[in-house]
């Protein structure tokens, strides 16, 4: 990227090496000096930025390929400030893997975007709302896409339902017209919006597979979104249908035992999702189709609620709630 540096101008997160746990987060907060967008690209004034697990996970080295030092933050909402006229005083929104990892990110008052990234919010969307919305939904709908996409006649299994990954997939799922059921740990309502209803199960009381099964006719789940991994793989397993279709985004134990007969006999199919290889670009086309959903009110941002919004001061306190598994949305304002 050809970012050149201009006058010093606003507050950024600054990350210069691994943080040892989430107590003790390495989070420098900079006057950092405005960037000066190079060819191709425009400067956007940040206005709110979500916090993901994947930001908390690379201020902590789990992200090998990131580079050091750095800005962290993959998703975003502003106005664009500088670039071409056409441009300019837009109301932005958007997410990219390569924010906030292989180049600086948006938990900072300014950040350079390619301008081939530049999507409006929509209107009816607060910043807070808009900034919200990338890593979450641009898993989601990469993971079903990559799955085939939803259809009405489809039984959907989300596991880990009240993430946030997890509630984006439940709403276009539902949105679809399938029949979507949802796992937790423990007892737990849906906490998210959904176009019909969700019957959630416990998998530490329940046999979630066999439950799937009865409600299915015996057929089991066509889409099995798991965004936890290890933790509900041999029971997903058990629950796919003939040529169903397992979704992966993250894991806690690499390796797990694998049934390879059940997998051919049943035809199924495992599908990995790394959104850190879907540049804000990419990202931006994905908006392109859901726009016109939360713009109609068919999909549904998340609740923003004043505690879980941070100014960059409490930028840690931020980070540690997200892998302490906070229900809310959380927020950084520049």
């Amino acid at each position: 990227m050809n970012i050149q540096n201009n006058k010093v101008a606003g507050e950024a997160l600054w990350v210069t090496e691994k943080s040892a746990d989430l107590d003790n987060l390495l989070l420098d907060v900079i006057e950092a000096e405005r960037p000066r967008p190079g060819p191709g690209q425009v400067l956007i004034e940040i206005r709110a930025a979500g916090v993901n697990p994947s930001d908390v996970k690379a201020s902590l080295g789990h992200m090998p390929h990131a580079i050091w030092p750095r800005v962290p933050g993959r998703d975003f909402s502003g106005v664009v400030v500088e670039g071409p006229s056409h441009l300019l005083g837009k109301e932005v929104w958007g997410g990219g893997g390569e924010l906030g990892i292989t180049q600086n990110g948006s938990h900072a008052r300014y950040m350079a975007l390619p301008q081939a990234a530049v999507r409006e919010k929509p209107a009816n969307f607060s910043f807070e709302e808009a900034g919200s919305i990338g890593v979450p939904f641009i898993t989601a709908f990469e993971g079903l896409r990559e799955a085939g996409g939803v259809q009405p006649w489809d039984n959907v299994l989300v596991c880990g339902a009240n993430g946030k990954v997890g509630q984006a997939a439940i709403q276009l799922a539902t949105m679809a017209g399938a029949n979507v059921f949802g796992v937790e740990y423990k007892p737990m309502e849906f906490l998210g919006h959904a176009s019909q209803p969700v019957e959630m199960f416990d998998s530490s009381s329940q046999d979630v597979a066999e439950l799937v099964r009865e409600k299915t006719g015996g057929r089991g789940a066509d889409i099995i979104f798991n965004t936890v991994g290890s933790p509900y793989f041999e029971m997903a397993n058990k629950a796919l249908a003939r040529q169903g279709r397992q979704i992966f985004i993250s894991t806690f134990d690499r390796a797990v035992d694998f049934d390879i007969f059940t997998f051919f006999r049943g035809r199924h199919k495992f599908i990995g999702v790394d959104t850190l290889a879907l540049d804000s670009v990419y990202g931006a086309r994905i908006f392109d189709m859901l726009k016109p959903k939360f713009e109609s009110g068919a999909l549904k941002p998340f609740p923003i609620t004043p505690e879980t919004v941070y100014g960059l001061a409490d930028a840690a306190k931020a980070y540690a709630s997200v892998l302490r598994s906070t229900p809310e949305r959380v927020i950084l304002k520049p």
